[in-house]
């Protein structure tokens, strides 16, 4: 799969806010606003691995079709994907 410059950038975003969590740690800032900034930083991987499932789904279908093959396997191996990311 190839990965859209997007999905880079999502993954750039997260870093840069795991990033300043571990300055905030450093700082000793409260550990409310770390841990609302590692909630924040959860669920920005979630989103993105969400992304980049669904991206490659469509993906593997469209090939499936124009192959003349059915998508249903490929439809489960996402759906175990995103259940096993959780």
């Amino acid at each position: 799969m190839k990965y859209d410059n997007q999905s880079k950038n999502r993954i750039k975003r997260i870093e840069g806010q795991l990033r300043g969590i571990l300055k905030m740690m450093e700082e000793d800032k409260d550990c409310k606003d770390v841990i609302t900034q590692l909630s924040a930083t959860r669920t920005a991987i979630d989103r993105t691995i969400g992304v980049i499932v669904s991206s490659n789904l469509v993906e593997c279908v469209r090939e499936a079709n124009e192959n003349g093959t059915e998508a249903d396997e490929l439809v489960k191996e996402a759906v175990n994907l995103l259940v096993k990311s959780r």
